[in-house]
């Protein structure tokens, strides 16, 4: 395994136990880790992969600048849930930009595991969303994905990665519980969006 690998496994473990502490450092040390997983899963040939981590790129100081706006207005970065409508639009989102995703990444590349990877993609992104909109609901994607990012990893031999999403799975659970009890002490927000 490469110092990059090493790296981005690190810096990817202390991004998400920032996320579940609600801590705004999150976000850059998430931009280093996803640049440097980017040019790893990229040399994979998971192109779905390789794009989504430029996509967190953008996405992380997008959330950098909105948990900054909310920890200047309300003192700390406050937590909100979903409504049932979002969910289901949040959820045919996925379902549509995964078939959509994979298609074209079957039928246009040499991409491994096109379909597999394209869902992961399509559910990484509502995640990273949801989580820069400090969305409770972001922590339920981010179980889901690395629960299929496992395999994925151990079947493309990226052992390191592997290993380091069997973390996220573990932080993603700690996010949730700690979210939650963040969320109680906040008044009940159900935002549609």
């Amino acid at each position: 395994m490469s110092l990059i690998e090493w790296v981005a496994t690190l810096l990817g473990i202390a991004c998400v136990a920032l996320a579940a502490r609600r801590n705004v450092w999150t976000f850059p040390t998430a931009i280093g880790s996803v640049t440097l997983l980017g040019a790893v899963v990229f040399e994979q040939r998971l192109y779905s992969d390789a794009l989504l981590q430029a996509f967190f790129v953008v996405a992380n100081l997008y959330g950098w600048a909105t948990w900054q706006r909310e920890r200047q207005r309300t003192g700390e970065v406050t937590v909100e849930r979903l409504g049932a409508p979002a969910r289901l639009g949040w959820a045919g989102a996925i379902v549509a930009a995964a078939l959509l995703w994979g298609a074209a990444m079957h039928r246009l590349t040499d991409a491994a595991y096109p379909w597999w990877d394209a869902g992961i993609t399509a559910a990484s992104v509502v995640a990273q969303l949801l989580m820069a909109r400090r969305k409770l609901e972001n922590w339920w994607l981010w179980i889901a994905v690395d629960v299929a990012s496992v395999p994925l990893y151990l079947a493309k031999q990226l052992y390191l990665f592997a290993g380091l999403y069997l973390v996220y799975l573990a932080l993603a659970v700690l996010g949730l519980a700690e979210w939650r009890r963040a969320g109680r002490t906040a008044p009940a927000l159900a935002v549609p969006a």
